[in-house]
């Protein structure tokens, strides 16, 4: 299999823009129309994102070894929209022929077949880990939403309560569809850790035009249902061995829900045991005022393992330290020895991971979300303007 061909192929479509995902469509629509209610009633939000994910994943084969566990993740998620063996192969077959109609002659019985190849070894792997999950857990979870905390202009602190409970890490992702807005599904992080009884707690951050946040935001009720899909991301997860070492935490906005997760599970391992690891977090917000955990974490702050730094970038008025969060914390001198998580938008996301690189850290001590599609929504969702959105198929956004 030629898997810089595939690269190579997959941007020279990428670089072709809007006509890419409407061939896709319309050859997929038009030969299966049964598929078209899995996806949302307004494709204008859809575009590209599932071909952008099928591109990439299948372009990137290769790497397969190390996203094994990440692709049969998402194998799983996507139970919630009753995928079935058979779509996997209308959506490769859509995908191929839209591969044939703009490459033309490039478009080569071996670029065909390493294509079919690299397709068949990613969707393989999904149906057998969402078949693997058939028996022990639900192809999506209804949750009863039982609180809903307004903080300030265009957040709120929303939290469910599964049924069963849906098991998860600290740090990654589930999908969730309100009843507002059927099949819109947006990726938010469980803002705390597995609770004995289950509840999840979720930030969201209204988005200019975005449907789901803005809804979740100002009119979910208490007692509605919402529906959960399986976890997934494992980028700002941690291993065994990595729960024992320093962190240094870094977050944009909403961007603070995983890490705020993890900050519970460490807090609760520290009350119960007395030992923790030292976490340096800094937290930047654009004003003052969307600073919304500020009294949570000055009071975590008492801790000996924790240190707390809001940083705001917009209010030249403000005590405390300005500017952007990512050189906040690249001055810091908390970097060396520490593995350092970022959550926030993708500008910040770049910048943040840029100057902690330089400032002595190394590549592999520097976490953030890769696996990500950008989404209108979710960007400001929970993690300020983005949303760490794992790329799947079908993708209900």
């Amino acid at each position: 299999m030629d898997t810089a061909a595939l690269k190579h192929t997959w941007s020279l479509a990428q670089s072709l823009g809007d006509e890419v995902p409407l061939f896709f469509y319309s050859h997929l629509f038009l030969r299966h129309p049964e598929l078209r209610a899995m996806f949302p009633i307004s494709m204008a939000t859809q575009r590209d994102r599932l071909v952008g994910a099928l591109g990439r994943i299948v372009s990137n084969v290769d790497e397969l070894d190390e996203v094994t566990d990440f692709i049969q993740q998402l194998g799983r998620d996507h139970r919630r929209f009753e995928v079935i063996a058979a779509h996997y192969n209308h959506v490769g077959a859509s995908l191929l022929a839209t591969l044939k109609h703009f490459l033309g002659e490039l478009w080569t019985p071996e670029l065909a077949s390493d294509w079919a190849e690299a397709y068949g070894v990613i969707a393989t792997v999904m149906v057998q880990a969402a078949e693997a999950s058939e028996d022990s857990s639900p192809p999506s979870w209804p949750a009863e939403v039982t609180s809903v905390e307004r903080r300030g202009l265009d957040i709120s602190v929303i939290e469910v309560r599964p049924q069963p409970d849906l098991p998860y890490q600290p740090g990654q992702s589930v999908a969730v569809e309100i009843p507002a807005r059927p099949r819109l599904w947006r990726y938010l992080s469980p803002a705390n850790a597995p609770r004995r009884d289950g509840s999840i707690q979720f930030h969201v951050q209204m988005v200019p035009g975005g449907q789901v946040s803005s809804t979740m935001v100002r009119s979910l009720q208490i007692g509605e249902t919402v529906r959960l899909g399986a976890a997934v991301g494992q980028e700002l997860t941690l291993d065994e061995a990595e729960r024992h070492r320093d962190l240094l935490m870094v977050a944009g906005g909403t961007g603070l829900a995983p890490l705020r997760a993890h900050l519970e599970r460490i807090d609760q391992e520290w009350q119960s045991t007395g030992q923790a690891p030292r976490v340096q977090l800094f937290h930047g917000a654009r004003l003052p005022w969307s600073l919304y955990e500020n009294r949570l974490l000055q009071n975590l702050a008492t801790r000996p393992w924790f240190t707390y730094t809001p940083v705001v970038s917009d209010d030249p008025s403000y005590p405390g330290r300005k500017g952007l969060v990512g050189d906040a914390a690249a001055d810091s001198g908390a970097v060396q020895g520490r593995l350092a998580l970022v959550c926030g938008s993708p500008q910040m996301v770049r910048h943040t991971v840029s100057r902690l690189r330089a400032a002595g850290i190394p590549q592999t001590d520097v976490r953030f979300e890769q696996f990500a599609t950008l989404d209108e929504d979710s960007h400001a969702g929970h993690h300020h303007e983005h949303d760490p959105q794992p790329a799947g198929l079908p993708h209900g956004d």
